[in-house]
């Protein structure tokens, strides 16, 4: 069981017991008057409510299974990769709606732009061996988990 605690900056959550997770806290993400105060430029809007898709990672005895919600993604749309070191990336973008000359928008509330979520892996996963489907705008990825081999152990003849 982990510790989740709300963040005082917005809807974020953090883990303050997982240390593979490579999330990366931004102070000044939901508060974008302090941008105009300390001359840091303002994020595009259309990634801002996009970049932080969410996922679900659970371990199994066989594998690490990571689930994101990516409604109305196609999988050409999304990119998965393993780095060196084994950091798992997910990334992709939503393109934005095609606005016509003569349409007159009420409300914007899906969001758009660009994604990219980062997880550290254990040591003990297969990297060659990860796979991944999407089903119904449910990225599912699979890293197989490498069996812990027993130590040998050996006797020792005490002398004496």
């Amino acid at each position: 069981m982990s510790l989740i605690i709300p963040s005082i900056f917005g809807d974020k959550r953090t883990n303050v017991f997982d240390p593979l997770s490579l999330d990366i806290w931004d102070p000044f993400e939901a508060c974008p008057f302090l941008n105009t105060l300390t001359n840091v430029p303002n994020r595009a809007p259309e990634t801002s409510a996009f970049a932080n898709a969410r996922v679900d990672w659970k371990e199994t005895p066989e594998a690490h299974v990571f689930r994101a919600d990516l409604p109305g993604l196609k999988k050409e749309e999304v990119k998965v990769e393993v780095e060196e070191g084994r950091v798992l990336q997910i990334s992709g973008e939503r393109s934005r709606e095609q606005e016509e000359k003569n349409d007159k928008w009420h409300r914007v509330e899906r969001s758009s732009g660009k994604f990219l979520r980062r997880f550290g892996l254990p040591e003990n996963v297969k990297v060659d061996q990860v796979k991944a489907s999407m089903e119904n705008g449910v990225l599912t990825v699979t890293v197989p988990k490498e069996e812990v081999k027993k130590a040998d152990v050996k006797a020792i003849e005490i002398s004496g």
